[in-house]
């Protein structure tokens, strides 16, 4: 296709690809928000493309700004950026989420306190812009009743409440990954590290909540009352979260990705299975 008939979307990516010298090109996936591209530089090293569409809004902006900031500790690294197209690197090893459906769940949580250590450890620059935790929990507080299953009624209404007492307390504020579920955390020859960061700031625990209900395709993994108090015990122990807190924003986590798959008419199932069993733990701790 000539340059005169390009679309400003390709334009963009054949920029991308001549500064940074990069052929090959393989469209790997495609998002509401997103293109996704494996490349290779100089005919050599694989690397990532993303390309942010011009309609993606400014959620997938800040999860990329939050990406590059964290420099490549306990995250896959951006190594530059032009006009909405990040230059990422490849990482192809198998995810927390293929460890923890082989039977290996204990290693696979252990690994990702490893991760929340990383990415929350220092950082010598100013995080970008980032959306507090409190309207990311909007959704929750919005959710009418009417909505919910009927049998899971209830659950919403002390869910809500969890979530209410969780932000009446303060907390330390830090940059969030916001859904570090075990399929966006990838092996790789530096470790495991993380990708696809939704870009919040707020209470560092809330950063381990979404791993309660995760991974996917695990149902009896994840509705299972041990595997909440392992998962809790684990954290407790290799990050010093305080206990009630943690299962707290698990517990509200779970009721906000339950309306969040409501909102869009998908199923909620798993998460309205966890939600009690996590309410349990968090009246116990």
């Amino acid at each position: 296709m000539s340059q005169a008939h390009q679309t400003p979307a390709q334009t963009a990516l054949n920029r991308a690809l001549i500064r940074w010298s990069l052929s090959r090109v393989v469209l790997l996936a495609e998002t509401p928000a997103s293109w996704i591209y494996k490349v290779e530089q100089n005919g050599r090293n694989p690397a990532v493309l993303k390309q942010l569409k011009p309609e993606a809004g400014d959620a997938e902006q800040r999860g990329s700004a939050l990406q590059a900031w964290y420099g490549g500790e306990g995250a896959a690294t951006v190594f530059d950026s032009l006009g909405g197209v990040i230059f990422m690197e490849w990482l192809d090893g198998p995810t927390l989420g293929d460890a923890a459906r082989a039977g290996r769940d204990e290693e696979a949580t252990v690994a990702l306190a490893g991760v929340v250590a990383a990415l929350h450890g220092p950082r010598d620059a100013d995080p970008p812009p980032l959306l507090p935790l409190r309207h990311w929990y909007q959704p929750l507080f919005d959710m009418a009743a009417a909505r919910w299953p009927a049998m899971s009624k209830d659950l919403l209404a002390r869910a809500v409440g969890v979530a209410h007492l969780l932000f009446d307390k303060p907390a330390a504020a830090l940059p969030l990954h916001g859904d570090l579920a075990h399929d966006n955390i990838i092996s790789s020859p530096r470790g495991w590290l993380a990708i696809d960061p939704v870009g919040l700031v707020g209470d560092p625990v809330f950063d381990v909540a979404p791993s309660f209900v995760a991974p996917a395709d695990a149902a009896e993994l994840v509705v299972d009352a041990r595997r909440i108090v392992r998962l809790a015990d684990i954290y407790e122990a290799r990050l010093g979260y305080h206990r009630k807190r943690m299962l707290g924003h698990a517990a509200a986590h779970a009721a906000l990705s339950a309306c969040r798959q409501i909102d869009v008419g998908g199923p909620a199932t798993l998460q309205l299975n966890a939600l009690p069993l996590l309410l349990a733990a968090y009246d116990q701790a």
